[in-house]
């Protein structure tokens, strides 16, 4: 039986494309949801005959009656499975908690390095030498969910925060569909603050690191 997923974007969703693209085997993509009318990836997906919605996040009056109502508009899809795929909007805990361990974002960073914005100036600041991404279960506190995989690339001497973030998207775009498969095959247990995976049989999963 497939596993249904629904994609929160903000924008291009470009994670988005990278999930839709990889054609996971038992993964039926039945809604495209943004909080923003202009998000491109709304586009991007109808044309590719995936359903989208659009729930306009400043017409509600707080964050709250934005999540009940966004979480009843999701429930309407009968998801299995909820991922931020550049859904800018900081989410409350009775949302995140509907969704425990069914729901997942990929941040900027190497969690629990670099939590919140501005991730790839602040690693060029501290003189890291490895920066990258993280795929997580997200839960009510920010960006510190259970880490399922990273990724890593090497920070150059000359990096800007955009060449930077360049070179970690590309690496969000394989990482982030290997997860989603992971979830459909039902490969993928929490256990405390660990995630397992039981295909797997080398760390080469759980960690894609730069070539020398």
């Amino acid at each position: 039986m497939k596993k249904n997923i629904v994609i929160l974007i903000s924008g291009r969703g470009s994670n988005m494309q990278s999930i839709v693209n990889a054609q996971i085997a038992g993964a039926h993509i039945t809604a495209v949801i943004s909080n923003r009318p202009d998000a491109a990836g709304l586009a991007w997906a109808a044309e590719r005959g995936i359903t989208t919605a659009v729930l306009d996040h400043k017409l509600f009056a707080d964050r709250a009656a934005f999540d009940v109502a966004l979480a009843e508009l999701i429930d309407g899809f009968a998801p299995d499975l909820v991922v931020l795929a550049g859904f800018m909007r900081i989410l409350t805990a009775d949302f995140v908690n509907h969704y425990v361990n069914r729901l997942i974002n990929v941040h900027p960073s190497l969690l629990p390095a670099f939590i919140g914005v501005n991730t790839h100036q602040r690693a060029i600041d501290e003189g890291v030498k490895l920066a990258g991404c993280t795929v997580h279960f997200v839960t009510a506190e920010l960006d510190s969910g259970p880490i399922i995989a990273q990724a890593a690339v090497p920070v150059m001497l000359d990096d800007s925060a955009e060449t930077l973030a360049q070179r970690i998207l590309v690496q969000e775009h394989q990482l982030y569909p290997k997860v989603v498969q992971w979830f459909v095959a039902d490969q993928l247990s929490v256990v405390g603050k660990q995630v397992r995976v039981t295909a797997p049989a080398s760390s080469d999963a759980y960690l894609q690191a730069p070539s020398a």
